[in-house]
């Protein structure tokens, strides 16, 4: 398979902490990621028993769907091939990206170790979560109740959190910058105000626990990146004390700010720029290859 149009951004990425475990295990130790290690099911587990997996390439631009996956690569001590796929100048619409994920969007991956040993693509930033979590067992876990108190919150992002939180930062940052104008009140407040029914489920679900199902799992690492935008959703943290500390509390975990870091130099504002615009906003379709 060719490659996307990515430039000088595909680079193997190896997160500290599988530097961290390949360097134990130089010395016939096992590692564990960060202070407390990673978490397996709500405790804790060693990593990278076994040969070291082949990198996985990451087709990927720094918005918050794309950085669940940064995140999971990184916290999953998982090595990786960047590919940077710039949404602004078009490379979605790319036929070797296309073939990837026919969705033209980003993030998707490739896993040359795939099921059976064979590679496979995955598009769809939850359903790549889900895979690399099967494939570690790490963050989803140990038990079916576990798992399903994981699956419901992590579509709750899905369904709820990343729709309702980009309708919101476009209707309230994009659209009145457009040519022309799109300062529309009812889709500011709409989306303003679903947003913040939605923080405010997820501050309930906060009141009595650390993370979303109890352990830090995949549905954080979807959630994360679309709350910590909550000033452009124009929210009042303060109003949402249990989030509040929960934004901090992961926000804190190193492999979970590297992961988020990833590329951030590259990211630009479209709210500005009319190419991108007419790219992202749908004055651009897909092409028959």
């Amino acid at each position: 398979m060719s490659r996307v149009r990515a430039g000088p951004a595909e680079r193997e990425a190896r997160p500290p902490a599988l530097l961290a475990c390949e360097e134990a295990a130089a010395g016939g130790s096992h590692a564990l990621i960060g202070e407390r290690g990673i978490t397996h099911g709500g405790r804790h587990s060693d990593v990278m028993r076994g040969p070291m997996p082949a990198p996985i390439d990451l087709y990927y631009w720094p918005t918050p769907n794309g950085r669940k996956i940064s995140i999971a690569l990184h916290e999953m001590a998982l090595p990786y091939t960047l590919h940077l796929v710039n949404i602004g100048k078009g490379d979605q619409f790319e036929p070797d990206f296309l073939a990837i994920s026919p969705n033209n969007r980003m993030p998707a991956i490739v896993d040359p170790e795939g099921p059976d040993g064979r590679p496979i693509s995955i598009f769809e930033s939850g359903a790549i979560l889900q895979y690399l979590a099967r494939k570690t067992g790490l963050f989803y876990g140990e038990t079916e109740r576990e798992r399903v108190e994981v699956e419901q919150w992590l579509m709750w992002q899905m369904g709820g959190v990343g729709p309702m939180a980009g309708q919101a930062h476009h209707f309230l940052k994009y659209a009145p910058s457009m040519d022309p104008p799109a300062d529309l009140p009812y889709a500011k407040d709409r989306y303003r105000n679903e947003v913040g029914r939605l923080y405010g489920v997820l501050d309930r679900r906060l009141e009595d626990r650390d993370f979303v199902a109890g352990f830090y799992s995949i549905a954080d690492m979807a959630i994360w990146p679309w709350a910590r935008g909550w000033q452009g959703q124009e929210q009042d943290i303060d109003d949402f004390p249990n989030m509040k500390a929960w934004l901090a509390r992961v926000g804190d975990r190193r492999a979970t700010a590297e992961g988020h870091a990833l590329a951030e130099e590259v990211r630009s504002d479209a709210a500005g720029d009319r190419g991108a615009q007419s790219v992202l906003f749908g004055q651009r379709h897909a092409r028959r290859a």
